[in-house]
């Protein structure tokens, strides 16, 4: 068994709790242009309102019978949650077919968050889903975790370890010993394993590096998000100046840059 629960937003306010407790507060329907959010689409509807509607989807009353059921959307949210039981059989069909209805709908409603952390000023209530919480908090388990063993991998190469740091752009590696080295960046790994592991993982990571020594040094210009190389535009962005460095057409122009960093060391 699955079940969600609609909560209410958070409101604080000079009312004791026992009456806030006891507000009655619904979410209604909306319009989007001229007909009321829907939350199936045309193949869901077909095939599940029906028994909703006490109607087949062949028959000539069903389009305005569909547009009244939407219309007419709405569910009581009580202080503790509404409890919607969202379970599904191995084929996909819902259990409880309003309640997994109720589910769709809520999904598209611009006043219902996905959940509490994505809550905006737009929005009254919030899905409160135990499993997708119990599944995100391992899947940062678990980039933790690779983060880990990526941090163990690269512990013996310090310079691999200057490079990741120098792309992290927390600090500038080449004033740092080998031990305050390792110390910044486990301390950035940690802080965020994602961001870290997407940047030992990057196959660019080396040319990445060399291009952030390049600003460093002043050879390379960055305005914004452009890499500028005296009066030509390398890229627009990093990508298009890994794209450039990779082009063998410019190998001249990569070269001199170089060049010119081994100059200034």
């Amino acid at each position: 068994m699955r079940k969600v629960i609609i909560r209410r937003k958070e409101v604080q306010g000079f009312l004791p709790k026992e009456i806030r407790a006891g507000a009655r507060v619904t979410l209604g329907s909306m319009y989007v242009g001229r007909q009321p959010l829907k939350g199936l689409d045309s193949e869901q509807a077909k095939k599940y309102l029906p028994e909703i509607l006490g109607l087949p989807h062949s028959h000539p009353d069903f389009p305005a019978a569909e547009k009244t059921f939407w219309a007419n959307m709405a569910v009581k949210v009580p202080f503790e949650g509404k409890e919607l039981d969202i379970t599904t059989e191995d084929d996909g069909t819902p259990v409880n077919i309003l309640d997994w209805i109720t589910y769709k709908w809520c999904q598209k409603h611009r006043h219902v968050a996905d959940k509490k952390e994505t809550m905006d000023s737009h929005h009254r209530f919030y899905i409160y889903d135990p499993n997708k919480d119990l599944i995100d908090q391992n899947n940062k388990i678990k980039v933790k975790k690779e983060a880990d063993k990526e941090f163990i991998k690269i512990s013996t190469d310090i310079d691999k370890m200057r490079r990741i740091l120098r792309v992290l752009g927390n600090t500038n590696p080449d004033k740092l010993s080998e031990m305050e080295v390792e110390n910044s960046l486990y301390e950035a790994k940690d802080k965020t394993p994602d961001k870290f592991l997407k940047i030992v993982l990057d196959k660019n990571l080396d040319l990445r590096a060399e291009i952030e020594e390049l600003v460093a040094a002043g050879v390379i210009r960055k305005i914004g998000n452009q890499h500028i190389y005296g009066e030509e535009t390398v890229g627009e962005n990093i990508t298009e100046t890994i794209i450039y460095f990779k082009n063998k057409k410019n190998s001249g122009a990569v070269n001199a840059m170089r060049a010119q960093l081994k100059s200034l060391q």
